[in-house]
Formats: structure tokens, sequence, C-alpha cells
């Protein structure tokens, strides 16, 4: 087990051409789960890699505990790492990969190294398949094989490259649950790299997010969702995503009003929300966030309601996602036992604690400075 500490990282490609992580700091824990995340191309699995030593920093330390480690070649790492494709040798029996490491890269004995594959297979409910070749395995007993083989090494930090994206969903779902499971029962440090911002969340002690290199945000999941520092953040993190209208503020006496720009949005700040926010409001324009399950439906004509109407009845089980015409993409997510067809017109509220405004130029939220979170990156 090992804390990590990552120190202005940067990574270049072609003579600084492509900048693929950009001045990346982060602290991770001895025992800590971290799940880093964010679309195509933010960097994280070359951050991945460059924890790893397959790939060399362009300048900033990492540390594995007490040592520096940013020069040092990956064999010489006390890591192991999980990949997508599990990365098995497809002539050797399971056992025989399982093995392959520790009789690469240690002193122990045949009798020791044996003893450590066997308590590992049982431990992954793979004892029965030592002697099978990889392409005698299924897809989720091949990504039992490449656990295991990374558990056996007893390494202080383990690395996983998106280890879950080539199994079916509820394999992924049992998976993710054994990987944790297991992490927790080890206590070894773990960062686990995916482009699911579902699995992110479900699985990290701390979610971090990358975008175009950079880190936007860190924090414990729920701390992150509740409070994003910015647009990207509010938008990649939560599913449906959440809904964004650009809002012109008009001051209504002691009150301020959110008015969309064709007049089909209309929704009232009470004077106590901009007595707590007044210092944080000074623009007239702003994106306001509202996440789909805070929207609720009211009756006709309450008071600081909206009415849209429905282009798209989206069933998926215990709800029903409404598409509604208020912006490009507006959802309200319901019980499913509330009946809506399109064409419907509905008449709809939220809490104005629910509300996000985010500056229209920046995409910062303007309103974090008055949540109570430790997660706001400078």
């Amino acid at each position: 087990m090992a804390r990590v500490t990552v120190e202005s990282l940067r990574k270049e490609y072609d003579t600084g051409s492509v900048v693929a992580v950009d001045g990346l700091d982060l602290e991770i824990e001895d025992g800590e789960f971290v799940t880093v995340v964010g679309p195509s191309g933010c960097g994280k699995t070359t951050t991945l890699r460059m924890l790893s030593g397959l790939e060399q920093s362009t300048s900033g330390r990492i540390r594995i505990g007490e040592e520096d480690v940013t020069d040092v070649h990956a064999k010489n790492r006390d890591i192991a790492m999980v990949f997508q494709n599990y990365a098995l040798y497809p002539h050797k029996t399971v056992f025989e990969n399982m093995e392959f490491g520790l009789r690469m890269s240690t002193d122990l004995s045949e009798t020791e190294r044996e003893r450590r594959v066997v308590e590992t297979a049982e431990m992954m409910g793979i004892e029965d398949l030592l002697e099978d070749k990889p392409d005698e395995l299924s897809g989720g007993q091949k990504q039992r094989v490449a656990l295991g083989r990374a558990i056996v090494r007893e390494p202080d930090l383990f690395l996983f490259d998106e280890p879950l994206s080539n199994l079916d969903a509820k394999l992924r779902t049992s998976m993710r649950a054994e990987i944790q499971r297991l992490q927790r029962e080890l206590g070894i440090t773990a960062v686990y790299v995916t482009h699911d911002q579902h699995e992110a969340m479900t699985m990290g002690d701390r979610i971090v997010i990358l975008d175009g290199g950079e880190l936007q945000q860190q924090g414990k999941p729920t701390e992150v969702y509740e409070n994003p520092v910015n647009e990207f953040v509010g938008g990649f993190i939560g599913s449906p995503s959440m809904n964004f209208v650009d809002v012109a503020v008009e001051s209504d006496g002691d009150r301020l009003r959110l008015a969309g720009p064709d007049g089909g949005f209309e929704f009232d700040l009470s004077a106590a929300y901009v007595g707590r926010h007044e210092d944080a409001l000074d623009s007239s324009r702003y994106t306001l966030g509202i996440r789909p399950e805070n929207v609720s439906i009211t009756d006709k004509g309450a008071a600081n309601s909206i009415t849209a109407t429905i282009d798209v009845v989206e069933p998926v089980g215990s709800d029903n996602f409404l598409h509604l015409d208020l912006s490009d993409e507006f959802i309200a997510r319901v019980d499913s036992d509330v009946d809506f067809d399109p064409g419907d017109r509905v008449t709809l509220t939220f809490d104005e604690a629910d509300v996000h405004l985010f500056d229209s130029e920046t995409g910062r939220n303007v309103l974090t400075r008055d949540r109570d979170s430790p997660t706001v990156t400078p």
C-alpha cells in the first residue's frame, strides 16, 4: 500500500503541439480508490500510463510512497495494471499467466509462487480454470484472470485502464462489485480510469474529472454531483445530463427573474435567495442548470411555474424521461406512473435551491463559493 503524489504533471506530443495532460496535481491517500473520468482525449489514460511508467512525463513529478518514481522504469515500479483487452498470453495456461509476473520480477521460490497463485485463484473463483488456456475462457473469466494476475503481485498500487469495457452490461455490474470488494479487502491504493461516469460515480471513494488534459474537479462523487464547479462537470456527471437554459437576469423588485431567450422560460428567485447570493450574481446573463430529477410536474397556473410541450416520452423502467421543448435538450425525470403522451402540455417547477447558475463566458458555477463543498479546484 502507498500514498501517491502527482505534482504539475505534463505530457506533450509532437514537440509540444499536442498537450495531453497539463499541470495535473493529485494526492491519493494510502488505500484510497480513486476513479478518473472524462471524455475521449481528456488525458485520463495518458495519466495512468505515466503513473505506470509506460509513458515518460514531459515535466512534473510522481511519488509512490516515499519514492520519487518519475524517472523509474515501469518494471521497477511496485504497481500492477489491469487493461481493457486483458493482455493474456494465449499460449500459456491460466496458472502460467498469473505466475509469470512473479517469476520474472521476484525471487520467490517456485513453491511460494504456486501458493500465491492458488490462493489468489481461489479468491477470484477461478481455481478450476488454472490448467485452461485463454481461448477456452469467457470474457468474464478472462477478466478475472487479469485481475488475479495483478493481485498475486501484492503491489503498492493498482492501476485499472477501462477494464470492464469489453463485458456485457450484467457482467460489468457484477465485476464492478467484485473489484470494489477485492480492493477493500486488500486495502491497496487503486486508480481506476473509465469513460463511464456511472462507473466512476459508483466505484470511487473520490472522483477526478478531466477535460482537455486539465483537472476540472475532484471530490466525493455525491459532492461533485451536487456542486459542479463548472458547466462541463454539471453536464458530464449525471444521467440524464443536467438541463441547461440560457437566461437573462432581470430585476423585479426584491426578486430576480431568470428569463429564457424566447420568453418561454421564466423563473423567479426569491428575495431570501438573492440575499444569500447577491455577491455572486454580478452579471446579467447566465446559463441556468437544473437536474432532470429536480424538475417536477405541478398544477396548471401554479406560482413560479413553466409551461412546456412534451416532444418525446422515454420509459426507462421505474422512471419516465419527458423530453421538453424548453431548450435543445431539456428532460424531466418523473415516476413511471406519471402518464403523458408526446404533444401534451405540462406545467413544471423546481426548487430554487437546486438551481445552478453558470457564467455564460467562462462556464464557471458562480454559486459554488456559497455552497459548502471542498471539491472545487482553483
